[in-house]
């Protein structure tokens, strides 16, 4: 439903420009991606309820104005350890030039940033970008199989605590009241279902 009628979205009206999903097995890592709208997606549809893994990063995209869609520029993106989404949006000229991006859309481009600076470091980098570009909405979801590390930077970001793990989203998906919203310019990291808050420099 986030795809087509999202509840709490500030920026665009559906995410319609492409979707993709990552997961952790004993072999890897594993993606699909599209460029399409997932409410257009039968094979996926079939395919998704036989999947089985202990950490999911998924995400559906509305693109940036002048960004190219294409399978490549939807998360989760990945350096072959960690699948990570970006939320938002942000100007390239304040990011270093990379080799390493998948795609020339600015997710991407933050995307190999991050990776390059290392995810331990993720509420720095976060905050140094945020600093060089004040206009930018930072949102990140990143997960390595054992860890899940998240930013609120400009877009929300709510938990969920079920008894069988932990959700991360940038909205609730339904009613419960378990939800909880995570307050913006903060870390959250997750652990063995441990869950931690940290002010980011710069937050009020």
């Amino acid at each position: 439903m986030q795809s087509y009628s999202p509840r709490r979205q500030k920026h665009g009206l559906v995410n319609a420009d492409g979707w993709g999903v990552g997961f952790f097995s004993a072999q890897g890592v594993h993606r699909w991606r599209s460029d399409k709208p997932l409410w257009g997606d039968a094979s996926f549809a079939s395919v998704a309820p036989t999947l089985r893994s202990g950490c999911v990063v998924a995400a559906v995209r509305s693109a940036t104005i002048g960004m190219p869609i294409e399978p490549s520029a939807s998360a989760p993106f990945t350096d072959g350890t960690w699948l990570l989404s970006h939320n938002g949006v942000v100007d390239r000229a304040v990011l270093p030039p990379s080799r390493d991006a998948e795609s020339t859309v600015d997710s991407a481009v933050l995307a190999a940033h991050l990776f390059e600076r290392g995810l331990d470091a993720l509420g720095d980098t976060v905050a140094a970008v945020g600093a060089a570009d004040p206009g930018a909405r930072l949102n990140i979801l990143a997960g390595n199989g054992t860890r899940l590390l998240a930013t609120t930077w400009g877009d929300t970001l709510s938990i969920l605590e079920r008894a069988d793990g932990v959700v991360l989203a940038s909205e609730p998906y339904d009613d419960d009241p378990a939800w909880r919203d995570i307050p913006d310019r903060h870390l959250v990291a997750v652990v063995s279902g441990e869950i931690t808050l940290t002010p980011l420099e710069g937050s009020a």
